[in-house]
């Protein structure tokens, strides 16, 4: 079957599916809903339509982005606009059912959004939410909307256009394509896609290796698995077109096994391209051939950097080596080998298919198109977003975000993940985009932004973050090795209330040798965290040196619980929370705390309704 006959067959099939006569009830399974009870809402959802005799359709999708809101579930009744619900239990889910399928209710109290031309009684559209009115989505075009295990809702949605016209072609002008594109790759470094494939294709050789790095491991960023989960046929398509544009003839996905739910769609996904001929000898009946295997990672943080990455696809020890020579001359078993990230190929497929120009109408001059970002932290509406390069962060932050989930006071945000650097509030008119964030000493890495509100201290952050790079390390070069130790051992002396005045001095000139010194990117960029929170928040340092005092509540050794007698009301919760008990008091009574007995959990000061509680 050519593509023509398959897009069709896929378009029939997508249009039968719009127009059912009976209820089409989409439940997002990414791993974001499973973990919040999707599988028990499907569960639900399934009994109760045999229960009350309704024939409706229900199909799992993907991750939509509104993690916040998990599990989500979207009803769609014939003649009416799909409304999408949100933070639902296997009860409230059967309840929507009952009353939507058998009354007319559409429970709205209990609705997100509506996928229609107008708002529904007080719930906007799906495009004029908060949290996707500033997006603007091209890698995750399909997540949430699609059924990531059929191949014909992802054809249907114009998916394999951009091959069918890659093949039409020949591989320079693919490759030209993408550089007119100015796609730069989503996977850290940002260098530009089409220069990379362009230095590939020119290396003479009797085989080539195409690899897609999924290995992402970064604290808090989830952007690579929601794409796998949500539509892996467009990653799959990517690098299908990025085989052909070098001459690739294998390809691997090195992905974490930590992500099994991305692995099993990937395996079905590729399953499908075999029996449709995308993959194999003859792709689509052209003189293509190219096919592509999976590699599951043990979970090694510098396996995302690329040499280290090809060390392990080759069954060997995850560490870097120098270069040159690079992957594009001497790569996988000394071939000419070409690595994209899961969002670059997902970027790669759309460009194809609508073309560079398209493309390149987005973003800025010199960082094109949109970037895919993992909200987590201190931020009210945690979840998955894409964005135009060059968007602000305090529209990220407090608008597409919606600002701190208590109303506390935003100090920060860590992009770039454990690598990156920590932007301070009065930062956030900054951009997003590679140059803006180098300039502010990050980096855009994957994707992962921690917003950090006044209840996070900084020195401990920074702590956490270079303990990560630090025991990831592979431990080949000293630089690495032995100074973020030393870097390490420091910020702990400072948290645990010894720090000395040339610490800061010392930590600085660490900071410089690791990064000058290191072999790979791990290494080279352990100290960004610890550059930049002396550089913005110094003062914090300061007050953990001399004033032997941590004001965010996070260092025990430098602070510690009192109750403000004219704030407490003596309501006796803080009692009841105290499992050490160290506070006392009679009832309708100021109490006060023992610090002898207080354990500084935090539980008092969590609970306590009048904020009596404060931090000294």
């Amino acid at each position: 079957m050519d593509y023509t006959a398959m897009k069709r067959q896929a378009e029939r099939e997508w249009q039968w599916l719009q127009e059912l006569p009976q209820p089409l009830i989409s439940i997002g399974t990414g791993t974001c809903g499973k973990a919040s009870g999707a599988d028990g809402v499907m569960d639900s959802v399934k009994k109760t339509l045999k229960e009350i005799r309704v024939l409706g359709r229900t199909i799992e999708v993907g991750c939509i982005g509104m993690c916040y809101l998990e599990p989500l579930m979207t009803i769609r009744k014939p003649d009416c606009p799909p409304i999408l619900y949100g933070r639902l239990t296997p009860e409230k889910a059967a309840a929507i059912i009952k009353r939507y399928l058998l009354d007319d209710d559409p429970c709205l109290r209990w609705g997100v959004c509506s996928f229609g031309d107008a708002p529904v009684d007080g719930i906007p559209r799906f495009d004029d939410h908060p949290m996707i009115k500033g997006q603007y989505r091209i890698a995750l075009r399909n997540c949430g909307l699609i059924d990531p295990s059929n191949i014909h809702h992802y054809m249907a949605r114009g998916g394999y256009e951009g091959l069918s016209r890659a093949l039409s072609m020949n591989g320079q002008d693919v490759v030209d394509e993408v550089i007119r594109s100015g796609l730069r790759g989503r996977g850290g470094a940002g260098y530009p896609t089409g220069l990379k494939w362009k230095f590939a294709r020119q290396e003479a050789a009797d085989i080539k290796y195409l690899v897609c790095n999924a290995d992402e491991g970064d604290p808090g960023a989830f952007m690579d698995r929601a794409l796998l989960e949500g539509d892996p046929h467009s990653v799959l398509e990517g690098m299908l077109i990025a085989a052909y544009a070098i001459g690739a003839s294998e390809g691997f996905v090195y992905v974490r096994a930590e992500y099994p739910l991305a692995i099993e769609r990937l395996e079905k996904a590729i399953e499908q391209m075999h029996r449709y001929r995308l993959l194999g000898s003859k792709v689509l009946g052209s003189g293509f051939a190219f096919n592509i295997s999976i590699k599951e990672g043990a979970g090694a943080f510098v396996c995302g950097e690329e040499t280290a990455l090809m060390a392990s696809l080759q069954g060997q020890r995850g560490a870097p080596r120098p270069r040159p020579p690079f992957p594009a001359q001497s790569g996988l078993w000394g071939k000419p080998t070409c690595i994209n990230n899961v969002e670059t190929f997902a970027n790669v497929s759309a460009i194809l298919a609508n073309g560079s120009d398209w493309y390149a109408k987005t973003g800025t001059d010199k960082s094109r198109g949109t970037k895919t970002f993992s909200l987590a932290g201190k931020i009210k509406r945690t979840g998955l977003i894409e964005v135009p390069m060059g968007t602000p962060l305090k529209e990220i932050i407090y608008t597409i975000g919606g600002g701190s989930p208590s109303d506390t006071q935003i100090k920060g945000v860590q992009t770039g993940g454990p690598s990156g650097g920590c932007i301070p509030a009065r930062k956030f008119d900054l951009p997003v985009d590679y140059e803006s964030l180098a300039a502010a000493g990050s980096i855009m890495g994957s994707g992962g932004m921690v917003i950090m509100d006044q209840h996070t201290c900084m020195v401990d952050v920074t702590r956490y973050f270079l303990s990560f790079t630090q025991s990831e390390s592979c431990g080949k070069c000293i630089p690495c090795r032995l100074g973020t130790h030393q870097m390490l051992r420091i910020l702990g002396e400072i948290c645990e209330g010894r720090g000395k005045r040339e610490h800061v001095e010392l930590l600085e000139n660490l900071s410089e040798t690791v990064q000058k010194g290191a072999l790979c990117g791990l290494g080279q960029t352990a100290p960004n965290p610890v550059r930049t929170a002396l550089n913005y928040f110094g003062h914090e340092f300061d007050r953990h040196i001399t004033d032997g005092r941590c004001d965010a509540g996070v260092c025990k050794p430098l602070f510690h619980y009192e109750i403000d007698t004219e704030l407490c009301e003596g309501c006796g919760l803080c009692i009841r929370k105290c499992s050490s008990g160290a506070i006392s008091g009679a009832q309708k009574a100021p109490h006060v705390i023992d610090q002898s007995k207080c354990t500084k959990c935090g539980i008092c000061f969590q609970s306590c309704k009048q904020q009596a509680v404060v931090i000294h």
